[in-house]
C-alpha cells in the first residue's frame, strides 16, 4: 500500500485529494495547523476524516514538517498548503512569501536529507502568469506575477525544478488555473456568488456586493482536478505540466450564470464596490491543457456551465437545511458578511 502525505489537507484541493486517493486504497497522512477553530469540515463533508491520519505541523517550522515526513514515510508528497488568497497576500505580503514560498524549500531540503526516493508535488498557480497575455497561457508563456502571491509562488515554482534538476527529485510543477467546487473557501469570488445567490434567493440577504466583475479566468472542477496531481507523480519522469480548461469567462458571465439557476435578475441585486478591487488585477487567464491531454491523458470533464449550476444549487440546499434546524458539515453560517471585513484601502 503506497503512503501519501498531504499539506493543507483540510482544504478544498487537500480533501478532494485525500479522498480520490483514498478510492486508490492509498494510506493518507495529512498535516494541519493547530488553531482555535478547527477546520475539518470538509474532511466531513466527503466522510473522509475517519481514514486519514492527521499531523499538526506548521509550514514555517522546519522541524515540524520533519516531524510530519518522519512519521508518514511517504511514497510522495503533494504541498498543498499556502496562504493562498490573492487579496490577503497584499495585506500580509511577509508571511505570504514565508509560508506560500520559503517553506516549499524546507520540504524539498528535508526530502534531500532523508529520502530522495519520495515524489514531490507542489501547487504551482495560474497567477505565476499575470499580466500582458489575453490569449493563452502554456508550460513556455513567460511569468509575470502581479501579486505577493504569485511572487511566492514563483519562487516555489523555481525552488522545485532547481531541485528537480540539481538534486534529481522527482518533483513536478502542476501550474493549475482556477479551481472551484462547493468546498472552496467563502473569500474566494466563486463561492462568495454562489453562496450570495443563494441566500439572496432564500430573502436571507438583499443584495451582493462584489468587485472587479470584467476580469476573465479559466474555471474548472476541482475535483476533476486533483487527479491530474496524481497522475503527475505517476509518469516515469517528473514535468511541470498545465492543468485547465481552454475556456475562459469573466465574472459578469458567472454572475449572470449564477442568478439564472435560481431565476432572478443579477442586475437587481449586484453591487460593485472598489475596496474588492486589487492593487493590481490580472485582467486575463486562460489555459492550454494540451501538453497534460498528451502527456498524462488528462482532461477536464466539468465544464463552467455546469460548475457554476452544481456551487449554486449546492448552496442554496445547504442554506434551506440550516432554516430547518438541521446541523452538519459546513463552514457558511458562520462566515462574517465582507462588508465587516476592513482591510487595506486602495487609492482609487
Amino acid at each position: 500500500m503506497k503512503k501519501a502525505l498531504i499539506t493543507g489537507i483540510t482544504g478544498q484541493d487537500g480533501a478532494y485529494l485525500a479522498k480520490f486517493l483514498l478510492d486508490k486504497n492509498y494510506e493518507i497522512y495529512g498535516t494541519y495547523r493547530r488553531v482555535s477553530t478547527p477546520n475539518f469540515w470538509r474532511l466531513q463533508h466527503l466522510e473522509i476524516f475517519d481514514k486519514i491520519n492527521l499531523i499538526p505541523a506548521e509550514l514555517i517550522d522546519a522541524g515540524s514538517i520533519n516531524e510530519a515526513i518522519k512519521i508518514s514515510d511517504p511514497d510522495e508528497i503533494y504541498n498543498l498548503a499556502a496562504q493562498s488568497f490573492v487579496s490577503a497576500s497584499f495585506e500580509q505580503p511577509i508571511g505570504t512569501g514565508v509560508i506560500t514560498g520559503l517553506s516549499v524549500t524546507k520540504i524539498l531540503e528535508v526530502i534531500r536529507q532523508t529520502n530522495i526516493g519520495i515524489k514531490f508535488y507542489q501547487a504551482s498557480t495560474s497567477e505565476l502568469f499575470g499580466k500582458g497575455n489575453n490569449t493563452f497561457q502554456n508550460e513556455n508563456t513567460p511569468f509575470s506575477p502581479s501579486s505577493p502571491y504569485a511572487a511566492a509562488k514563483l519562487y516555489s515554482y523555481w525552488m522545485t525544478k532547481i531541485y528537480r534538476e540539481g538534486y534529481n527529485l522527482f518533483a513536478c510543477n502542476g501550474i493549475l488555473f482556477n479551481h472551484e467546487s462547493p468546498l472552496r473557501g467563502l473569500e474566494f469570488v466563486t463561492r462568495k456568488i454562489s453562496n450570495g445567490v443563494a441566500k439572496i434567493a432564500l430573502g436571507i440577504e438583499k443584495d451582493l456586493t462584489l468587485g472587479n466583475l470584467d476580469v476573465k479566468r479559466d474555471w474548472g472542477y476541482a475535483s476533476d482536478y486533483v487527479e491530474s496531481m496524481w497522475l503527475m507523480l505517476q509518469q516515469d519522469k517528473p514535468d511541470d505540466y498545465v492543468i485547465a480548461t481552454n475556456e475562459a469567462h469573466s465574472v459578469k458571465e458567472l454572475v449572470e450564470l449564477a442568478f439564472e439557476v435560481v431565476g432572478l435578475d443579477w442586475q437587481k441585486y449586484v453591487k460593485v464596490d472598489k475596496r474588492f478591487f486589487r492593487p493590481l488585477d490580472v485582467e486575463f487567464l486562460q489555459g492550454d491543457y494540451s501538453k497534460a491531454k498528451k502527456k498524462l491523458h488528462w482532461e477536464p470533464r466539468v465544464r463552467f456551465n455546469e460548475l457554476v449550476k452544481i456551487m449554486v444549487k449546492k448552496d442554496l440546499e445547504r442554506w434551506e437545511r440550516y432554516l430547518k434546524g438541521e446541523h452538519f458539515p459546513w463552514d457558511a453560517s458562520n462566515y462574517p458578511n465582507e462588508a465587516k471585513i476592513i482591510t487595506r484601502s486602495l487609492k482609487c
